[in-house]
C-alpha cells in the first residue's frame, strides 16, 4: 500500500507537540480484561493456525484478489462474499496511538473511556462535533478458520471532522480526542460506533482509520496492533450528503477534485475496504463492512 498524505490542518499554537495534559493510566477495565482473558479463550482471541489466508465463504463464491479497479463511483455493497485479508494501510501522521506520529507521542489508548460506543466528543465533554450523524458497524472475520467471527478483538477508529481536521493534533492537546475510541467484538464479531460522515479534505478521499488489536488488555499502544487499514465510502452518497449540508462545504471542492483511481492509499482498489452508506430517513446515515484478517 502507498503512504498517505498528511491532512492539512489548521497552523497549531506555536509551542512544544507535546502540550496538553499528560494521559492518564490505562481504565480498571483493561485490568478486568486481563483477569477474564481465560474466559474468553486464548484460542478464540488468538486464532487457529493452518489454512489459507483466502477463504471462499459458504456460498462458493470464488475468492478474490483485493485489488479491485480503483475507479469507484460509490455503489459498493461494502462486504465482500470471500473472505480475504484487508489490505495493510498507513496509519497516516495523526492516529494518536503511541507511535510518535507527527513528532508527537500521544496516546489516546491510555486514557480512561477510550472504550465507547459515541465517539461524536471528547472523553468527559458533554458537546458533540457537528456533522451528520453515522452508526457504522464492523464485523472481524478469521481467513484462518473459515470466515469464523473473531470474539474478544479490539478496534480502535479514528477520522477526521466534518471540516477534515483531526483532533489532537489539530489541538495539540490529547483532552480534544473526539472522534476517536476502542470497542471489543461481540460473539458475532462486530462493533459498532456512533460517529459523524467524515469530510474529504484536500488530496484524499473520505476515510476512517482502524487498528486491530487481540484484545481490550493489550490495547494500550501502537507496538501491540495485528492490523492497520482504511476504510472507503461510496462516492455518490457523500456527495449528496455532502452538497446537502452547510458543514461540509469544503468537501464538496474537495471531492470532485479526486477519485479513487487517484487517491494515494485507495488507487490500488477498494473491493476489501469499502462499507455500505444509507440514510437511516431521520438525518443520519448507517454503513457496515466486514473486514477478515488471519489471525
Amino acid at each position: 500500500m502507498q503512504t498517505s498524505t498528511p491532512t492539512p490542518i489548521a497552523a497549531p499554537v506555536a509551542g512544544p507537540a507535546t502540550t496538553g495534559p499528560t494521559p492518564p493510566q490505562a481504565d480498571a477495565r483493561r485490568r478486568l480484561a486481563l483477569g477474564t482473558i481465560g474466559s474468553l479463550g486464548i484460542a478464540n482471541l488468538l486464532g487457529c493456525g493452518g489454512g489459507s489466508d483466502t477463504v471462499a465463504d459458504s456460498s462458493g463464491a470464488d475468492t478474490g484478489t483485493g485489488t479491485g479497479s480503483g475507479t469507484g463511483t460509490g455503489t459498493g455493497t461494502g462486504t465482500s462474499t470471500t473472505c480475504s485479508v484487508v489490505p495493510e494501510e498507513t496509519a497516516g501522521p495523526y492516529p494518536a496511538d503511541g507511535s510518535n506520529a507527527s513528532n508527537a507521542n500521544y496516546n489516546v489508548l491510555a486514557l480512561s473511556g477510550i472504550v465507547r460506543q459515541d465517539i461524536r466528543s471528547s472523553i468527559g465533554a458533554s458537546t458533540a462535533v457537528g456533522g451528520v450523524p453515522l452508526t457504522i458497524a464492523i464485523t472481524l472475520t478469521n481467513t484462518r478458520s473459515s470466515c469464523a467471527p473473531l470474539q474478544g478483538y479490539a478496534i480502535y477508529l479514528w477520522h477526521c471532522s466534518q471540516g477534515g481536521d483531526y483532533s489532537v493534533y489539530t489541538e495539540r492537546s490529547i483532552a480534544a480526542n473526539y472522534l476517536r475510541g476502542v470497542q471489543a467484538t461481540d460473539a458475532s464479531g462486530t462493533v459498532t460506533f456512533t460517529t459523524i460522515v467524515p469530510g474529504c479534505y484536500a488530496g484524499r478521499m473520505p476515510h476512517m482509520h482502524l487498528e486491530v488489536y487481540p484484545s481490550l488488555a493489550v490495547a494500550t499502544t501502537a507496538g501491540n496492533k495485528v492490523k492497520t487499514t482504511q476504510l472507503a465510502f461510496p462516492t455518490d452518497t457523500l456527495r449528496t450528503i455532502y452538497a446537502a449540508n452547510a458543514g461540509y462545504s469544503a468537501s464538496v471542492p474537495n471531492l470532485a477534485a479526486i477519485t479513487f483511481a487517484t487517491d494515494n492509499v485507495f488507487s490500488d482498489g477498494t473491493d476489501l475496504e469499502m462499507t455500505t452508506l444509507q440514510s437511516n430517513g431521520s438525518g443520519g446515515y448507517t454503513a457496515s463492512i466486514t473486514i477478515s484478517i488471519a489471525a
